[in-house]
């Protein structure tokens, strides 16, 4: 969208007539922010399923039989997508609330008189009135200024005012600090940065989840395999019930749509699907207890995958304020009456945030006005003070490069000394300022031309710095213990930040300047490889660098409190931010550190840990389930056998061997480190296991047959043999066998004991009296499986083991077999 050429004559503004054309033709502030998601399509996503829809369909043909005891599965999908939708809508209202301008008003000039006006009102070529602590409501150009000075962080990353002169840019979002200016309306609505910028921000993205796409994964296995499954199925019972005409006619149908829908409902891993949602939940809730907030369900387990962290200086590495370290004489005969300079400058209401730290230590003020002043630029970098009555002479304020640009290697001893000392200080990362005089007064005329008078001699040196997080080295020490690899990425001055690397522990001899950094992706790859710190880092370049990293394969955390974060955290696999930072970094942040400790992020590994190694554990169990019952359906459909198992009988066996245990296994402490391959390593020992089980229910069953056992009998011994066999499961991965895995089993045995022996359950569950040939049949078969699950359990321990070597230690209830290893981390070791 054009715009009119900028004009300062008169500096009338817009005519009325101007503003009604605008706005008519929609040239106008006015922006709809967009959600990032609706509603409706959170709910389809995790409603309107393929797997949802088996469920449901099997569900409701139950209920049209009248068989609703057959149906509890529904409810395990049910929960599920209540869980999702309410995960996914917490994040929506979360990007929804992102926006960085918040200034409801603006103040424009309009037929030479100035009005505030609602934000969105103003319009294309408005002239904007800028006065100190006004939002800029749209990017516009300086017509003119009066020492205007803007905090552009989320441009630059630094906290430092920015000095604007007549023609130069500004950008919404950006907040006005110090000085006036007149500035024309650039670009408005939908294309003015702040805008482009959130609406980037909201695009909504659900972080990969590996336990997540692993299941769903063998759901889509499953999925394909259902539909051949269920006509084999059917098709057995309906000829086992005298043909399909015999059956139809009879009403034997209905039984054999019942055994059908058994089958199928076995296939699917419902409980598994439930218990990933209920651990992260369970896992987001702890977090929140340790004042982390969990913003997506899957960055519980996130976390626990990163092998490389990006951080921000500012707000992470350190407190994010600036305090006065020391003074630095610089001459044995200082001039008089510095510390009530330092004193001044510290107690001025426009003095910037370097300044105000000297309020502290000097509180003598002169008795005495200023006769003259030029006040701080970042543009010049320093300010002169000369008073009436007081310290004689014009005192300068400001960095000794800009004040003495010409000091290192100069003729007077006292400046190559000065600028020698000053270099030894700056290495140390201390932020430093000298303190310097001139016998000469500043009169009006040098202030109005901002004249640094002749003859300026240095006084002394003062250093500031950032206060360090008490927390920060031992946070960095532990990720590297657990080979992640650090990377700092500031906007602030390379050798500073890394300075204050090496101040918490990095190895880093130098920090690398962004504006350096190369176009080519692969030449950028080297770098970070090379690099540990990065400074002068935009916004655009910190998503870049985050994006590089994941295209190399890294799992990249990111953490930061600015807006100028907020882009590189959203593209992160793991955003973290700060509760005090800003609120676009957190809307698009994954994790948030409630009370900005660094030192949670450990506990949050820990937590995520626990998560995917419980899952990887409890998925055997699951993943055992979908086997054997695919397996089952498959071959029972081919041999025309009559399927074993009610759904309820199912349901049941599931809840206790399954379900129960596995909701309490998924919970206790695991620290084992992660290592990638969650489904292959569980169908190392479900796939074997599975088809043991489904070997010994076909031979009983062929056996049951053999011998007349009728199917109530049946059905009661091959739900004996899977209770038994199911519990040996149970107890092999639950393996070494504490005192509360103990409980926990022996409890299902209880409740297993009791399902067999109280009227009313056995009534449910239709279980009778198997008879004696049925049950010897029972037993043998029984011993037979468990020798063959412990077979399975040593070829699957050596297969592991010879693969992946272990660290967790002893004790730590990995999930047996050790899949406990190191993963390994291709970035450079960031360490001393």
């Amino acid at each position: 969208m054009s715009s009119a050429p900028v004009d300062d004559r008169g500096l009338q503004g817009l005519s009325s007539e101007d503003v009604a054309a605008r706005l008519a033709d929609g040239r106008s502030n006015a922006f709809v922010e967009a959600s990032s998601r609706s509603v409706w399509s959170i709910v389809r996503a995790n409603v309107f399923t393929l797997f949802n829809a088996i469920i449901g369909a099997c569900f409701l043909v139950l209920l049209f039989l009248g068989r609703w005891q057959d149906a509890l599965f529904g409810l395990s999908a049910v929960a599920n997508a209540f869980i999702g939708s309410g995960q996914e809508y917490r994040a929506k209202r979360a990007l929804d609330r992102l926006a960085l301008l918040n200034a409801p008003l603006a103040r424009v000039l309009r037929s030479g008189e100035e009005k505030d006006i609602p934000s969105a009102e103003v319009v294309l070529d408005d002239v904007l009135v800028l006065r100190a602590g006004d939002q800029v409501p749209a990017d516009a150009r300086v017509l003119r200024s009066t020492r205007l000075q803007l905090d552009e962080s989320m441009l630059t990353g630094e906290s430092d005012a920015v000095d604007k002169d007549a023609g130069s840019d500004i950008l919404s979002g950006s907040i006005v600090v110090a000085g006036d200016a007149h500035a024309q309306v650039q670009h408005v609505g939908a294309d003015s940065f702040a805008n482009r910028f959130a609406s980037e921000a909201k695009r909504f993205s659900l972080m990969h989840s590996e336990l997540r796409s692993s299941i769903n994964r063998v759901l889509t296995w499953v999925t394909w395999l259902i539909g051949p499954a269920a006509l084999l199925v059917l098709n057995a019972q309906m000829i086992a019930a005298g043909g399909w005409e015999e059956a139809i006619a009879s009403g034997a149908w209905r039984d054999a749509a019942v055994g059908a829908i058994a089958a199928i409902v076995a296939m699917i891993p419902l409980g598994l699907v439930l218990m990933t949602s209920i651990t992260f939940a369970v896992g987001a809730v702890k977090l929140t207890r340790r004042q982390v907030l969990v913003q997506e369900l899957a960055a519980v387990e996130g976390l626990a995958r990163v092998d490389i962290i990006c951080l921000d200086k500012t707000g992470t590495l350190t407190e994010g304020d600036i305090v006065f370290d020391g003074s630095h004489p610089l001459r044995t005969d200082a001039a008089p009456g510095w510390e009530q300079v330092l004193a001044w400058y510290g107690a001025q209401p426009d003095a910037n945030a370097t300044a105000r730290c000297l309020a502290e230590p000097y509180t003598e003020l002169p008795d005495a006005e200023p006769a003259a002043r030029i006040e701080f630029s970042s543009a010049r970098k320093w300010s002169a003070v000369a008073f009436a009555d007081g310290p004689a002479g014009t005192w300068v304020l400001g960095g000794p490069e800009m004040v003495f640009p010409a000091a290192a290697g100069a003729q007077d001893p006292a400046l190559d000394a000065m600028a020698q000392r000053v270099g030894t200080l700056a290495s140390s990362g201390r932020r430093t300022l000298v303190l310097a005089r001139s016998v000469a007064v500043l009169n009006e005329d040098d202030a109005e031309a901002e004249r640094l008078l002749p003859d300026v001699e240095p006084v002394l040196l003062l250093t500031f710095r950032e206060q360090v997080r008490s927390d920060a080295r031992e946070t960095l020490d532990y990720f590297a213990s657990q080979g992640v690899a650090v990377r700092v990425i500031s906007g602030d001055n390379p050798d500073t930040v890394a300075a204050i690397a090496r101040e918490v522990g990095l190895d880093a001899p130098h920090g690398f300047d962004a504006r350096q950094l190369p176009e080519d992706d692969d030449a950028l790859a080297q770098v970070l490889e090379q690099n540990i710190v990065f400074g002068r880092v935009t916004p655009q370049q910190k998503k870049r660098l985050v994006l590089t990293l994941k295209a190399r394969g890294h799992v990249v955390a990111m953490t930061g409190d600015g807006v100028n974060d907020a882009l590189a955290i959203k593209e992160a696999d793991i955003g973290i931010a700060m509760n005090s930072g800003s609120a676009a970094t957190k809307a698009v942040a994954r994790l948030i550190l409630l009370d900005g400790k660094f030192s949670h992020l450990p506990g949050v590994v820990g937590e995520g840990r626990q998560v995917i190694a419980n899952i990887e554990r409890i998925s055997m169990l699951f993943l055992t389930k979908t086997v054997y019952a695919s397996a089952l359906a498959i071959v029972f459909g081919a041999l025309l056998l009559t399927f074993p198992f009610l759904p309820r009988q199912l349901s049941a066996v599931d809840g206790l061997t399954i379900g129960i245990p596995a909701f309490f296994l998924a919970l206790l402490p695991n620290q084992r480190r992660y290592v990638s391959g969650f489904l292959r390593r569980s169908l190392i020992f479900s796939v074997p296991a599975g088809l043991v089980i489904a070997a010994a229910l076909t031979v009983y069953t062929l056996a049951a047959n053999a011998i007349g056992i009728d199917q109530a009998q049946l059905r009661t011994g091959a739900t004996l043999i899977l209770t038994l066999v199911g519990l040996w499961v149970l107890i092999v991965l639950s393996r070494p066998v504490t005192a509360l895995k103990a409980v926990v089993i022996g409890a299902m045995m209880i409740a297993l004991v009791l399902m067999y022996t109280i009227p009313i359950v056995t009534d449910f569950l239709e279980l009778v009296d198997p008879g004696p040939d049925a049950a010897l049949l029972v037993a043998v078969i029984s011993a037979l499986s468990i020798a063959g699950i412990e077979i399975v359990r040593f070829v699957y321990r050596r297969v592991i083991r010879s693969s992946i070597a272990p660290v967790a230690p002893a004790g730590s209830g990995a999930a047996d077999g050790g899949a406990q290893n190191s993963s390994t981390v291709g970035a450079t070791d960031s360490r001393k």
